[in-house]
């Protein structure tokens, strides 16, 4: 417990992150603005996208099924904004369970998009600077590990460290409302509040497992690594058991592509990038990894648990029909349609994915994923989610659909 002396400076530094979080904040301020004001534009009905979906429809109910859950557990006035028009969460569950509903009458693709156009509002995104969106791909990996350390499993996943504690700025004035929240730890010889430790710190300090006890161990650090980017995953322990882990936190410092860096540095050329490249080339040089880790100074803490994976609105998100934006900027569980290129088969090159076209669930959210440019598509488990989530870089179009309101 704090003295008084300790809580008089942990005061005195929150007052210099509010000064200093009102002054970054100004910083580019029209642009975000634009953003969220206008992440979603009305598509006219002679613009709109031929709604067919790759898959054939399969999984989309299971999918519906679990945004209908967020839904019906947030107050029913909770508002969701598609660009410049608001709706309710009472009128979200209505817009799901009609589209749910035709959809059991097992349509044609002319009477869905008939449906469509004569019952829904489609908005779309702006995009990034091109106006298309980039989509990438995550998925669920499986990793060796142990509950207990040795030879085989030297590498800790690390649960929530204790020292850790979050700052909600909005708690101190509704000038800070939409501002990320700061993790934090009080320095204890200063006794002041300073950032939490990046990965490079984190990894340097030996009894860290006595601030943040490991969930699980395992045999490859390349793996911990990866398991973070994916924010959760299966281990297979000794004996056949399958342990799951979720996301429960992260150590709040700025997320960096190692792929960005290694295309930089003319490691890895642009055109060959990949999660299968990063792997190769890190375990290829493995007296550099410090160098190349340390880049991303974001590090993912994991909590022992079932079922899932589960996305950011707490229901878990389904295969190729769950998606990660910004949600920030997009509905949380509003029904999407997307258009980008996915692999019929493992190994497929990337030139001759064709391209797919799928209604989608927003369910997830990523910290790469930022701004009206970018989505991320869970894959799901197993080779063809591994490969497709490890190559996935392909412009398209994101869509949202939502009930028209009668007069």
């Amino acid at each position: 417990m704090m003295n008084s002396f300790e809580h008089r400076s942990v005061l005195s530094y929150l007052l210099l992150i509010l000064i200093l979080a009102g002054t970054l904040g100004c910083r580019n301020q029209k642009k975000v603005e634009d953003f969220r004001k206008n992440p979603l534009v009305k598509v006219a009905e002679s613009a709109l996208p031929e709604f067919t979906d790759t898959l054939f429809l399969q999984d989309l109910r299971a999918s519906i099924d679990q945004s209908l859950v967020y839904f019906k557990r947030v107050p029913e006035t909770r508002t969701y904004e598609y660009g410049p028009d608001v709706y309710t969460a009472s009128h979200m569950i209505l817009s799901l369970e009609t589209f749910k509903a035709f959809l059991e009458t097992k349509p044609s693709a002319k009477d869905l998009n008939r449906f469509i156009r004569d019952t829904y509002t489609v908005y779309k995104s702006v995009g990034g600077s091109n106006k298309d969106v980039l989509f990438t791909g995550y998925f669920e990996p499986t990793y060796p590990g142990n509950r207990t350390p040795g030879p085989e499993y030297p590498w800790p996943v690390y649960s929530m460290p204790d020292d850790l504690f979050q700052i909600d700025l909005s708690e101190f004035s509704d000038a800070y409302k939409g501002h990320k929240r700061l993790m934090a730890r009080v320095d204890q010889k200063s006794l002041r509040i300073k950032p939490y430790y990046t990965r490079e710190q984190i990894s340097n300090q030996s009894d860290f497992s006595q601030k943040a006890k490991p969930v699980v161990w395992l045999a490859n650090r390349i793996d911990r690594f990866f398991l973070e980017i994916q924010g959760s995953g299966r281990v297979a322990l000794p004996h056949g058991e399958i342990l799951r882990l979720h996301y429960a936190g992260v150590n709040g410092r700025k997320y960096s592509a190692v792929g960005k860096y290694l295309i930089e540095e003319n490691e890895v050329p642009k055109e060959k990038m990949s999660m299968q490249a990063i792997r190769e080339w890190l375990t290829a040089h493995p007296d550099r990894m410090d160098e190349v880790l340390f880049t991303n100074e974001s590090f993912v803490f994991f909590k022992e648990g079932e079922g899932g994976p589960f996305g950011c609105i707490g229901v878990s998100v389904t295969p190729v029909r769950s998606i990660a934006t910004d949600t920030k900027l997009f509905p949380k569980g509003g029904l999407s349609f997307i258009q980008t290129a996915l692999p019929t088969a493992v190994g497929q090159p990337k030139e001759k994915w064709p391209r797919a076209s799928l209604f989608v669930l927003n369910q997830d959210t990523g910290g790469a994923i930022k701004g009206p440019g970018r989505v991320d598509l869970f894959c799901g488990a197993g080779d063809w989610a591994d490969y497709t989530a490890g190559h996935m870089v392909a412009r398209g179009q994101l869509y949202f659909l939502v009930l028209t309101p009668k007069d």
